[in-house]
């Protein structure tokens, strides 16, 4: 079995195996006619099932040809320019070379002494991401798996950074008087960071949003200034550069200065809209950002990076050390005085890949404007997208879109009562689902079912949007029709 260890001696077989698998993979993504076929869980559980993984197959072949029928024909390729779902993109090549070259290596970025080149890549990367911010020359971060984590790391530095505040005191009853405020329509993280860390369960107020879906200032200041006379602690602001479900984007300034004013911990979560820090024509819409304690950037969604690539950023390294902890057998405290870079002396993880190498490959071979124009595409096509949608009566669209999302609802004109309205949306979104041709998502707005685009694949087009809507609609229409038939 030593014949399959990667190493000196294997290096033939290692690039047989991989080439035959890379042209399996090309040779699907070149005939892929829809982003899904359809399958059931009933219908793929059992194929899956029926495999004996204590009788391996023994040949790379035979294990393609099996992973064919049990995953690449039937997967979700986020590629295809009618995949309008979630918060998933289409990835670019350099990326994924980097991809293959750091599983063969597998450096681990947890110390220098596993990495080496790879621990001073990372640290370049996390700059050169807080000068586009402009967090400033303290600033620092680490790479982590993705905007939940790194949103869970920044809301603990929060907490740390809080307690001197009331009187440096460590007793978990003291954690109660904590208040986070993020917006009614912020990422479900927060909720669930703030119960990893011991908060209760009313530590997190929500802040009414406006019609654009952007966090309310007013309202903000209110709750601040409620939090303080009742003697609690507003022990960080929670704002959103990008919300999963509307793109929009809070008013980041007027946060700073409301955060500044009553020394609250400021955290953007820019997962989705940190690809606006390589706009060409959009960047002022995050402005303020540079005035965060900490931000959340998700590569992985608007900088077209595959899964995982994210990091969280601080203005002030110095808060990093909330997460320090010293072993022996890993990094002792004597590497500090050594000057010996370990990264895990920054991370919630231990063990952690090299994902850095896909962006380093990245903007080395496409530049930050490269990555940039493609973001700035399907924000275009959003807003193209909003056009086609408010001039169609069929259809109810939510908001103009910030980034490139569009919220929407399927509105016959034949049907009165709401709850019809909502079960004919949720059957259209299933049944283009089941039917393989389009991949959209779907959300609740005031209650009520909605659909949504989530655009980040510069391919798609508006010919494509134009195609799902009326896809859509007679999806809806059918179950319509099916229904008064019941009915009669």
């Amino acid at each position: 079995m030593r014949s399959h260890l990667l190493n000196d001696t294997t290096a033939d077989r290692y690039r047989r195996s991989v080439t035959e698998g890379v042209e399996r993979v090309a040779a699907k993504l070149a005939t892929t006619d829809r982003p899904f076929t359809g399958v059931t869980v009933d219908a793929l559980a059992p194929r899956i099932e029926q495999i004996d993984l204590d009788q391996p197959l023994h040949d790379t072949t035979a294990v393609l040809d099996e992973l064919e029928e049990v995953y690449l024909r039937d997967a979700i390729y986020f590629h295809h320019p009618r995949y309008l779902a979630h918060l998933n993109c289409p990835v670019v090549i350099p990326a994924v070379l980097g991809e293959a070259v750091l599983s063969a290596v597998n450096s681990s970025l947890d110390t220098w002494d596993q990495s080496a080149g790879g621990t001073l890549i990372e640290r370049k990367l996390i700059d050169w991401t807080n000068e586009r911010i402009g967090l400033g020359p303290a600033a620092d971060g680490v790479f982590t798996s993705g905007g939940s984590q790194s949103n869970l790391q920044a809301l603990l530095l929060a907490r740390e950074e809080a307690k001197p505040g009331w009187a440096g005191r460590e007793n978990g009853d003291d954690l109660a008087k904590l208040r986070i405020f993020a917006s009614e329509v912020s990422h479900f993280s927060v909720k669930k960071s703030a119960k990893l860390l011991g908060l209760s369960a009313d530590s997190v107020v929500s802040i009414p949003v406006d019609h654009d879906k952007r966090m309310q200032t007013v309202a903000l200041a209110h709750e601040l200034d409620r939090c303080k006379r009742d003697g609690f602690v507003p022990m960080a602001v929670v704002a959103t550069a990008g919300t999963t479900d509307f793109g929009s984007i809070d008013p980041l300034p007027e946060i700073a200065e409301l955060c500044a004013q009553f020394g609250t911990w400021m955290h953007v979560d820019a997962a989705y809209g940190c690809g606006l820090l390589t706009s060409l024509k959009n960047r002022d819409r995050i402005d303020g950002i540079e005035r965060a304690d900490s931000v959340t950037v998700d590569y992985h969604k608007s900088f077209f990076q595959p899964v995982s690539s994210s990091a969280v950023l601080v203005r002030d390294a110095s808060t990093l050390r909330h997460a320090t902890y010293h072993a022996e057998y890993l990094n002792p405290r004597r590497m500090v005085q050594e000057r010996i870079p370990n990264q895990v002396d920054k991370s919630l993880q231990t063990s952690r890949r090299f994902d850095a190498l896909k962006l380093w490959m990245t903007l080395r071979v496409m530049g930050a404007d490269g990555i940039g124009e493609l973001f700035d595409e399907v924000c275009d096509l959003a807003e193209e997208g909003w056009n086609v949608l408010a001039a169609d009566p069929r259809y109810d669209v939510v908001v103009q879109p910030s980034l490139s999302t569009l919220v929407f609802r399927y509105i016959p004109a034949a049907v009165t009562d709401p709850s019809e309205m909502d079960r004919a949306n949720l059957y259209a979104r299933k049944a283009i689902f089941a039917s393989g041709d389009a991949v959209v998502a779907g959300t609740k707005v005031g209650g009520r079912h909605y659909l949504k685009f989530t655009l980040l694949n510069p391919e798609t087009t508006v010919d494509d949007i134009t195609a799902v809507l009326d896809l859509i609609a007679g999806h809806a229409e059918q179950y319509l029709g099916d229904s008064l038939d019941r009915a009669s």
